[in-house]
């Protein structure tokens, strides 16, 4: 018997239940691996919601690092007691153990913990393919990071800047705005009180950027379509403040022949190369020290609901870990 964060009906924190569960041993192609640090991403408060529905009742969680404990028939690639990581998968993360397919599961380092690797895999492959896939950034370029002190953003932001570009920054406050430019942002606004549109082309002489990355959603879409540079890209991964609404696609000439982009991680380690190019990039680029990985919330993994209740509440910054 082990226990796991479950939840039966959608709604908010409140849904989230610590219940037993059996685990059976690991199936042909499984392996059974005890966590030792689960990663809190803001997808899992979308698909406790009910903004991206799941069948009932449903885990939840996307990314997690532990020990493999055993194998199932077939599984060559790992053996019990390798350190590993996860950021794909069915859902069930939260959870002390699980069993998950090893096609999943890729080597941690020993130079990376068990913590920094629950906290950045989701993030750090995130802010990969954004910044070498989706919209390859050049040195020289000047990009806006939304949520410049979350998760995602801080290591964008840090990547970025190792790519060369001048990165401007948006946050909520003047204590996230300390954290973005320490972090690396060349100039930080505090949309709370700022017009970041207006800025946005103060700091770039009336140019706009090269491309947003926009994880907010529904309260900046149009703002930051209104930022971009002609032929500017605006990549919208995210919907902290809810979904994009429909618009005229018009909107994108009269803007400068705009390109729009919603990607989604699933897409960018479609495969098991891919998942392998990633994660090994994002490994030496923090293993070697270029990169933080600041972790910096700490919950039991009993006390998920308060962990989500803080996330939605923009509460933290940097990434946010549970512990089993």
């Amino acid at each position: 018997m082990t226990h796991a964060i479950r939840f039966h009906r959608t709604g908010g924190p409140e849904v989230l239940q610590w219940e037993t569960v059996d685990l059976p041993p690991p199936a042909a192609g499984e392996v059974r691996l005890r966590h030792h640090a689960v990663g809190l991403n803001f997808i899992d408060t979308y698909h406790r919601s009910g903004l991206y529905p799941l069948p009932l009742p449903s885990g939840i969680g996307l990314e997690a690092a532990g020990v493999v404990e055993a194998v199932g028939e077939g599984v060559d690639a790992f053996a019990p007691g390798d350190r590993v990581a996860y950021t794909s998968g069915p859902l069930g993360a939260y959870a002390e153990a699980r069993n998950i397919e090893a096609r999943h599961l890729v080597r941690l380092p020993e130079n990376i913990s068990f913590e920094q690797g629950a906290a950045m895999m989701l993030q750090g492959i995130t802010a990969h393919y954004l910044l070498h896939a989706t919209y390859p950034v050049k040195a020289g370029e000047t990009i806006l990071v939304h949520a410049a002190a979350g998760g995602v953003g801080s290591i964008l932001v840090q990547w970025a800047k190792l790519l060369g570009a001048t990165v401007i920054g948006t946050v909520g406050n003047e204590e996230k705005a300390v954290r973005a430019r320490a972090l690396g942002c060349d100039h930080v606004i505090v949309y709370s009180r700022e017009d970041f549109v207006g800025r946005v082309r103060e700091i770039t002489a009336g140019e706009g950027v090269a491309v947003v990355y926009d994880s907010v959603g529904r309260d900046t879409f149009l703002h930051s379509i209104a930022s971009l540079r002609r032929r500017g890209t605006m990549v919208s991964y995210g919907n902290a403040t809810g979904p994009v609404a429909p618009f005229d696609c018009a909107l994108l000439q009269k803007s400068g022949s705009i390109f729009v982009t919603r990607p989604g991680l699933f897409d960018y380690i479609a495969t098991r190369d891919e998942l392998c190019e990633r994660s090994a990039a994002l490994f030496e680029v923090v293993g070697s020290g270029r990169l933080r990985v600041e972790i910096n919330q700490r919950y039991a993994l009993s006390d998920a609901a308060q962990a989500h209740r803080d996330l939605e509440a923009r509460k933290t910054t940097g990434s946010t870990i549970l512990l089993p």
